[in-house]
This record gives structure tokens, sequence and C-alpha cells, in this order.
């Protein structure tokens, strides 16, 4: 599980490819019983389990198409520009810690791997990103090698989609579900196994489409 040079979010060809919002609505996705949702991120949005709707339809799909012992469990859907401030300022202040020796830049650079600026559409604020991961028919979350939202620092880099500092059974995890998400037109984040997009401009850049189609949108009230 070897891949070349990583395409960071910030990437001056991501961020040139234009937005044209097609106006899909957001929908809560605690609504649709076939998928599992966590509750972890309630406390920190209102938002948290809202997705564009034809990216709900997506899951469906994908949850659909995995073996019958497995199941989707989605932790994290829209995220509003506030909050993904707050998270970007603060992964940037831990890495100014660890880091000191690090410039401005190199810790921009070095924060956007885990978590996208607020300042360049970022994909959880359009609502057509996701963070998941997958369980057993009882619930309980399989080895995926690093927990969600484990990042580079504390996992040595094992986040990262094809790591190989991960256990076979890990890797094998892996596969099922970028195979499943990849089919249903999900895109990685690859140095975030768990994050994976559909109509933001990472997915538009690397599906070669001429403009993404969701721009950031509101929380729902």
């Amino acid at each position: 599980m070897v891949r070349g040079d990583i395409l960071l979010i910030l990437d001056p060809r991501v961020l040139a490819v234009p937005v044209e919002d097609n106006g899909d609505l957001l929908v809560d996705l605690r609504d649709l019983k076939e998928l599992l949702v966590d509750n972890r991120k309630s406390k920190a949005s209102n938002s948290f389990s809202y997705i564009r709707q034809s990216v709900a339809s997506k899951l469906l799909e994908a949850q659909r198409a995995l073996p019958k012992n497995m199941r989707l469990l989605i932790i994290e859907g829209h995220r509003s520009l506030s909050l993904q401030k707050q998270y970007f300022d603060d992964y940037s202040d831990e890495l100014k810690k660890l880091h000191s020796e690090w410039s401005a830049e190199k810790i921009y650079q070095e924060a956007s791997k885990y978590v996208a600026s607020p300042a360049i559409n970022p994909p959880h604020s359009t609502g057509g990103a996701v963070d998941l991961t997958l369980v057993d028919e009882t619930g309980k979350e399989l080895d995926m090698g690093t927990r969600v939202n484990a990042d580079p620092e504390e996992s040595r880099n094992a986040c990262f989609t094809y790591a190989e500092n991960i256990s076979e059974n890990a890797k094998k995890n892996r596969k099922i579900l970028n195979v499943i998400m990849s089919r249903n037109g999900f895109v990685n984040y690859p140095t975030e196994w768990w994050h994976w997009s559909y109509g933001d401009r990472y997915w538009a850049y690397n599906q070669n489409k001429s403009h993404a189609i969701f721009d950031s949108v509101e929380t729902p009230q």
C-alpha cells in the first residue's frame, strides 16, 4: 500500500478549481435508519450529522455494498467555518509548541495535512465531506490502524491512508473501505484514512471535473 507524493488540499491546483454550488440541501443522517451515526461530535457542533442530500444517497449505496458483517459508522459531516477555524488554530498552536524551529509557512502546510484552513473553502464546511469508519455487526469499531482523527504527530503518520506502519488486518479493513467509498464516487484525503468527500474542490480536481458543485454552507438551524 504505497503511493507517491500526497496532494494536499492547499495545493494551488486544487485551490484553482472554480466552485458553482448546485443548491443541494443539507439533510440529517440521523433520519436515515440504515446508517449508524456516532454522537461523539454532538457537543462540539449542532450540525455534525448533516450532509448534502446527494452525499447521503451515496453513503447509503456504500453501506449496501459492504459485506453483511460490516457497517459504516459516521463520525462527522458538516462543520461550520467557525469550528473549522478553531480546529485549525488549535492544531497549528500544537505544532508551534512541538516544532518551534518551523517557519509559519511550514506550520501552515503541516497543519493542512490534518485539518483544512477555513480560508480555502474546507470540505467539511461544504457539507460534502464525511469522517467515518467501519464497525462489525455489534457496532464495535474495526481495526483501522489508528483511531479516527489521530493526527500525524501522535500516530507517526499511521493516519495516512496508505501507511505501512499498521497491522495487516488494518490494511485489509482500509482496503475494504477504500474500494467501497471510491466505487460510490467519493475521494479520500490521503493523510486521513477516515476522510471522504464528494462535490468539493478536492473531489473535483481528483475526478477531473470542471468545477466543484458544493460551496461552504451555513449551519442548519
